[in-house]
Order: C-alpha cells, then sequence, then structure tokens
C-alpha cells in the first residue's frame, strides 16, 4: 500500500499548485496525514499535515499563509493547496500517514507510513 501523490508539474514563480493524495487500501478516517519534500542534496522535511478530524492543520513556516492542505473524506482523498510558489519550493513532494490511531500530527518522517514515490514539483523564477 502507498500512499502516491500526484499533481506536481513546472510552473512559474507566484503559480499554484494542487497536489492530490488519493488513500486507498487503508484507512485515513483516523490517522493524520502528512506532506513532506525533498529538494536535490537535502533531507526530506516537513511541509504539513492535517489531523484525522480535518479540523487541524499544521505548517512549516516557510510554507504558511501559502499553502493549505484539505481532506475530501467522501473521495478519501487529502489535497495540498500551493500557492505563490517560489524556486525554493521545487521538490519532490511526499504524502504519507502517520503510524498512530488517533494521534496528533508529528513533523518526524519516522512517525509516518505508506509512502509513495512523490510528484515532483518545479518552480521556476
Amino acid at each position: 500500500v502507498q500512499l502516491q501523490a500526484s499533481g506536481g508539474g513546472l510552473v512559474q514563480a507566484g503559480s499554484s499548485l494542487r497536489l492530490s493524495c488519493p488513500v486507498s487500501g487503508v484507512t485515513f478516517n483516523y490517522y493524520a496525514v502528512g506532506w513532506f519534500r525533498q529538494a536535490p542534496g537535502n533531507d526530506r522535511e516537513f511541509v504539513g499535515g492535517i489531523s484525522w478530524t480535518g479540523r487541524m492543520t499544521v505548517y512549516t513556516d516557510s510554507v504558511k499563509g501559502r499553502f493549505m492542505i484539505s481532506k475530501d473524506n467522501a473521495k478519501n482523498t487529502v489535497y495540498l493547496q500551493m500557492n505563490s510558489l517560489k524556486p525554493e519550493d521545487t521538490a519532490v513532494y511526499f504524502c504519507a500517514r502517520n503510524t498512530r490511531r488517533w494521534g496528533e500530527i508529528t513533523q518526524n518522517e519516522g512517525d509516518y507510513e505508506y509512502w509513495g514515490s512523490g510528484t515532483q514539483v518545479t518552480v521556476s523564477s
């Protein structure tokens, strides 16, 4: 089982993209879902997450006010809306499910599972 992010692409700075993370084969109804990214030569870093209720979101400082995470329970899909994109947002983006049922959003990638191969986002200046 993998959570395969999609929706990436090549865009200009200032543009928007919406990434999707459809969840199949496992439930996300009781689990937080996190978004991470990895730029070339860098470690994978936490971007943001959404609680299992969908009522709470957490973001890393560099994307606050520009990115928004939401979930659609009917579609079993989590989204990452990215606005005002910057070249430094260029990375492979991943989604993953927290390992703890009813757990909080955490920023440690070790707390997540069902990683897919990610989707490439490239922002040109």
